[in-house]
């Protein structure tokens, strides 16, 4: 009998740990740049800053209604196919892999019709230094909004419909390969128009999906708060002090506690797992 997300090994059932290409972002600053382009309002209604979106909340999102015009909106992180039977199952697509859109039912539709910019201000990803795992923050430099490219879909067979999205992802480029060999599809200025646009051809819109490397983007060790969902403040982007190598977990909490303001004491709950991030955590308040 096979288990999802399980493999047997030496007659014992072993989990299998899933490992997201970009499971956290941030959204605190009203995305005015990016929703000026478009032509909508320059804040967004009930906006709230947030330093720890994970997926199964809520992400801003710009697409495309059917008479071409921009909106933006509410979704929930981790795409729901609107064929699926089981809402689980976006539990699993909170990533979309450039490399094999066109391969996958989930997501070859909506690239044809139900892109999305997913509205976001810094990304995180995890590095891997011995048996550590490291958060690190991901920005433009200026500190302005930037889109990631995005699917959606809606599922109309629960009480109510309900829109969900993913993040789609590629290879790391020369500047971020060092920390993770993925990372999401950064899009800035012209990009973000041409990823909307209705009339781009599927060769047009998978040659977008490139690695982002221009030098305004700047990465940085975080504290570990931000492996809990439930810490989202500003102390999740906060620069910490790069962990020693061979340090060990414990260590660098300790390490960053005594030097934070205010620090609250963590407990082993915060300890970093990948797999985590697929598990349903509670959404936030549209707001």
């Amino acid at each position: 009998m096979r288990v999802p997300g399980h493999r047997f090994r030496r007659g014992r059932l072993t989990r299998i740990i899933l490992k997201p290409m970009c499971g956290r972002s941030t959204l605190h600053d009203a995305p005015t740049n990016v929703l000026e382009r478009f032509s909508l309002p320059p804040v967004l209604p009930g906006f709230e800053a947030h330093y720890n979106i994970a997926p199964t909340q809520q992400q801003w999102t710009i697409l495309r209604e059917k008479d071409g015009s921009p909106a933006a909106r509410q979704m929930r992180w981790g795409l729901i196919p609107s064929w699926a039977s089981d809402p689980s199952i976006g539990h699993r697509m909170i990533n979309a892999r450039a490399e094999s859109l066109t391969e996958k039912a989930a997501f070859s539709a909506p690239l044809e019709s139900q892109r999305c910019l997913i509205l976001a201000d810094g990304y995180y990803e995890w590095r891997t230094e011995g048996k550590s795992k490291i958060p690190m923050y991901f920005r433009l430099a200026d500190g302005r909004a930037f889109g990631l490219a995005g699917l959606w879909d809606r599922w109309e067979k629960g009480d109510a419909p309900l829109e969900t999205c993913t993040v789609i992802t590629t290879s790391a480029g020369p500047r971020t390969r060092p920390f993770h060999h993925r990372m999401p599809v950064l899009l800035v200025d012209d990009a973000q128009t041409a990823w909307l646009d209705g009339t781009a051809t599927p060769r047009e819109l998978l040659r977008m999906l490139r690695s982002y490397d221009a030098a305004d983007l700047e990465m940085y060790d975080v504290s570990r708060q931000v492996n809990n969902t439930a810490n989202d403040s500003p102390d999740c982007i906060s620069p910490v002090e790069a962990t020693p190598e061979g340090a060990t977990e414990k260590e660098a909490i300790t390490k960053h506690t005594k030097h934070t303001k205010n620090s609250r004491n963590t407990d082993d709950t915060e300890q970093f797992l990948l797999g985590e991030l697929l598990a349903p955590v509670r959404p936030r308040s549209p707001g």
